[in-house]
């Protein structure tokens, strides 16, 4: 009985293990795609800053999950706030998102993602893939993207950049500034729509 038990048991670590092993795979083909075919492409291209804009917000949209990373940046306060508040807060946030995002990654204009492997995350669904990015001085840029599969489509949830979360940094300065302000969630709502251009 114990011979059979212990059988089945290493059985299913295998499958375990090679299953892990497929979602990682997956997850990094995921990032190559973006990068290469997504943000290299793009920001060494000639297209004008109008059609490069546009083509990041359609990048943006498909492959980062905006939806769920708003809610983790809003903390305890997506539980209280009104769904008239939630929807201008996603909607703020993503376009914010994609003008910081479409602007910093020009920084690396003529240079490309090299891959460094992946880390299996805390969270089940969810896997790390590491890259960095050569730079003309001093030490290549880290940058780990943190991929989350839902019902079997990958999407970015977390962009961390030389150790530094933009979900969690986010998060902190977000809910730091509802406590402070008098209008709460209206109030930062309408500072991240002034800081739209």
């Amino acid at each position: 009985m114990y011979k059979y038990m212990a059988i089945l048991f290493a059985f299913l670590l295998s499958f375990s293990a090679e299953a892990n092993a497929a979602d990682e795979k997956k997850a990094e083909n995921f990032i190559k795609n973006v990068t290469q075919t997504g943000i290299e492409e793009l920001i060494n291209s000639n297209a004008s800053e109008k059609e490069k804009q546009e083509k990041f917000t359609k990048l943006f949209n498909e492959d980062l999950d905006l939806d769920f990373i708003g809610k983790f940046v809003l903390g305890r306060y997506w539980r209280t706030a009104t769904a008239k508040q939630r929807k201008e807060f996603i909607d703020v946030y993503r376009k914010l998102n994609i003008q910081t995002w479409s602007e910093r990654f020009n920084e690396f204009k003529g240079k490309h993602f090299e891959f460094k492997g992946t880390e299996k995350s805390k969270s089940a669904d969810q896997i790390f893939v590491n890259t960095q990015v050569p730079m003309q001085e001093g030490e290549p840029a880290s940058v780990k993207w943190r991929v989350k599969d839902t019902n079997g489509k990958m999407q970015i949830v977390d962009i961390i950049i030389e150790n530094v979360s933009l979900a969690q940094t986010a998060r902190s300065e977000y809910t730091s500034y509802i406590q402070k302000s008098p209008n709460g969630i209206d109030g930062l709502i309408k500072d991240l729509k002034a800081k739209l251009k």
